[in-house]
């Protein structure tokens, strides 16, 4: 007989896998698919709602536009060059409506005017040199144009005589001038009414103001008596209406030569500009027209601040030249 091998350690057996179920590979597949479809759908779920979201927070604080009636933080507003009705002060609301006078400052809403001097001999044409600097003390070069002008600059003195509407021109550096005779000695207030352009493209309009002095004897003249009429170099200027505290309430304006409606020219692009300068602080408001002619008379929207006695200019052209209507105002 054969012999019997020797007997020794016996190896283990690895059992055989199991048979694989009809159909589990692809119930696993699908599975899968499920849950990668799940995936992709939490995904855009979550995009969709994070965009309404959005829109939902838009409609509850929406960004500054750049229409006329947008407000940003700070005392000035964004709005596109040479836009209607709209005033220019401190804080400002739809429709030009201030709710304070500005011009009160040098520095305002992060921009600072700075001038290279601020006295003046009496009488003597002298040159007006001044900057406008951002926060970081940058010269500002960007400005939009608002009525054919980037820069408005209004000069009155502090007993609201002797107004003038200038307007400078600007170096490549951000500086600015302007001949400027001070006629009577005394303190005079300069406004620097602009809309600055930022890095970013934001607009801010923005009236800043600096005291300028003309050393002499000051003999203040007293402000005239209120009244709704006024002439000037053979116009009559009338306007019916009176001012409210907080309320924007409409003036039109009426020129006439004798019995018959002046022949208005824009001056500027609009057929009438219109400051208002109020009382003991001097807080400046600038009203700008509404667009085109209300018939006979152009037409502004004006809202004082509060109750005082007020000194409205009104510039406006005929044949070429520039005239201005002054009114004293009282609102109680």
């Amino acid at each position: 007989m054969p012999e019997s091998p020797p007997a020794g350690p016996t190896a283990p057996r690895t059992p055989p896998a199991p048979a694989a179920e009809p159909g589990l590979a692809a119930r696993e597949a699908a599975v899968g698919l499920d849950r990668s479809t799940l995936r992709l759908a939490l995904v855009v779920g979550g995009l969709v709602l994070a965009v309404l979201l959005g829109f939902g927070l838009g409609r509850l604080n929406p960004p500054p536009s750049t229409g006329a009636a947008a407000v940003p933080a700070g005392a000035g507003h964004t709005h596109p060059p040479g836009t209607g009705a709209h005033a220019h002060g401190g804080a400002t609301v739809d429709q030009g409506a201030a709710l304070d006078a500005g011009g009160l400052s040098v520095s305002a809403a992060g921009y600072t005017l700075t001038p290279s001097t601020v006295q003046f001999q009496v009488g003597r044409a002298a040159e007006l040199r001044f900057q406008i600097r951002d926060e970081r003390r940058r010269a500002v070069t960007r400005f939009a144009v608002v009525h054919d002008k980037p820069l408005h600059l209004i000069v009155v003195r502090r007993d609201l005589t002797g107004y003038q509407h200038l307007h400078p021109t600007m170096a490549a550096d951000g500086t600015w001038s302007v001949p400027l005779t001070l006629a009577e000695p005394g303190v005079w207030r300069a406004y620097a009414d602009f809309t600055a352009v930022a890095d970013d493209g934001r607009q801010a309009a923005v009236t800043l103001g600096v005291d300028l002095t003309a050393p002499g004897g000051y003999a203040p003249r007293p402000l005239p008596a209120a009244a709704t009429t006024s002439t000037v170099d053979g116009f009559t200027v009338d306007y019916p209406g009176t001012p409210k505290p907080g309320e924007s309430v409409p003036l039109r304006f009426r020129v006439r030569a004798g019995a018959a409606a002046a022949p208005l020219e824009r001056y500027l692009g609009a057929y009438g500009h219109l400051v208002a300068l109020r009382e003991g602080d001097l807080g400046y408001l600038h009203v700008h027209p509404d667009s085109g002619r209300d018939g006979d008379a152009v037409a502004f929207q004006l809202t004082v601040p509060g109750p005082g006695r007020y000194r409205m200019f009104l510039d406006f052209q005929v044949a070429g030249a520039v005239h201005t209507a002054a009114f004293t105002l009282t609102v109680p």
